[in-house]
């Protein structure tokens, strides 16, 4: 086999492990829609009965049962967390503004 030859096959296997990952790539973002969804119905249900955006201790626990699912898939456990903490972050935005508008509702519907 030719130098060529190789290149030419290490392409083409290249070729197929990308388009693994890019199904892979939009699985997860079919799946983060679907968890944002129902971290949608929890900011609601939150802002409605004036509970806070954050829990503190579910995101620990979650940190730990997350880190413990990262190591017996042979993932980061660090990268894990880091994961985890930027939706974390997204998701106590979306729930502050729900709880703003939900008080905002208030305000109005108080006058």
């Amino acid at each position: 086999m030719s130098a060529i030859d190789d290149r030419d096959a290490a392409m083409s296997e290249l070729l197929g492990i990308r388009s693994s990952i890019d199904n892979i790539d939009a699985a997860l973002i079919h799946l983060l829609a679907e968890r944002f969804k129902f971290t949608q119905q929890v900011g609601r249900l939150k802002a409605v009965h004036g509970l806070p955006p954050s829990d503190p201790d579910r995101e620990q626990r979650q940190i730990q049962r997350l880190r413990s699912l990262a190591e017996d898939a042979h993932l980061d456990p660090a990268f894990a967390e880091k994961w985890f903490n930027f939706v974390v972050a997204e998701v106590i935005q979306h729930h502050e503004e729900l709880a703003g508008n939900a008080a905002a509702a208030d305000d109005t519907s108080a006058r």
